[in-house]
C-alpha cells in the first residue's frame, strides 16, 4: 500500500513561498479549521484573523504554511520557517511537468513560455538543457524566490 507524503520546504517567509508555489502548481491554501473563506477572500487574512483570535503572537503568525492540490491529487505541501539561510545545491527537487507529451522544438517553446510566467512571479532562471534523445527531452532550471531549485520539465 503507498502511503501518502507532503514536501516540505525551509523558508524564511512561509505566506510569501507558499504563494508564489501556489500560483506555479494551481495549488490552494486551504482555510483555517471551522472557518468558511468567501470566493474571492484573501486565505491568507483570514489566517492572519484566525491566528489573532487564537491569541497567537504576531511574531508567530508566519511561522507556517501550507498547501493543497484542489483535486486531491498531488502531495501536500508545507513551508515552515528556519532562521538560516539556504546554503547548498538542494538535494531533492521538484520537476514542474510544464510540457507533457511535447517534444523537440514544440517542448522548449512551451518551457519557455512557463518560464516566462514564472520569472514575474519571482523565480530565477539558472540554466536551459537543450534536448538529447533518447535520455533527455529538454529541461530549464530554475530556482524560486529563496533559491531552491527546480525544473521545468
Amino acid at each position: 500500500m503507498a502511503r501518502e507524503f507532503q514536501v516540505t520546504f525551509d523558508a524564511a517567509d512561509p505566506a510569501a513561498l507558499s504563494t508564489f508555489w501556489a500560483e506555479v502548481l494551481g495549488y490552494r491554501l486551504p482555510a483555517p479549521p471551522g472557518v468558511e473563506v468567501e470566493e474571492g477572500r484573501d486565505v491568507l487574512a483570514a489566517w492572519e484573523e484566525f491566528l489573532t483570535r487564537a491569541g497567537v503572537p504576531a511574531e508567530e503568525h508566519n511561522s507556517a504554511a501550507a498547501l493543497e492540490d484542489p483535486d486531491g491529487a498531488g502531495p501536500r505541501l508545507f513551508f515552515q520557517r528556519v532562521p538560516e539561510p539556504k546554503t547548498a545545491k538542494n538535494r531533492v527537487h521538484l520537476d514542474v511537468r510544464a510540457a507533457p507529451g511535447l517534444a523537440g522544438a514544440e517542448r522548449m517553446a512551451a518551457l519557455e513560455v512557463e518560464c516566462a510566467r514564472l520569472l514575474a512571479l519571482g523565480a530565477r532562471r539558472l540554466e536551459r538543457f537543450e534536448p538529447a534523445p533518447p535520455l533527455s527531452n529538454g529541461f530549464i532550471v530554475m530556482a524560486d524566490p529563496e533559491g531552491n531549485e527546480f525544473c521545468l520539465d
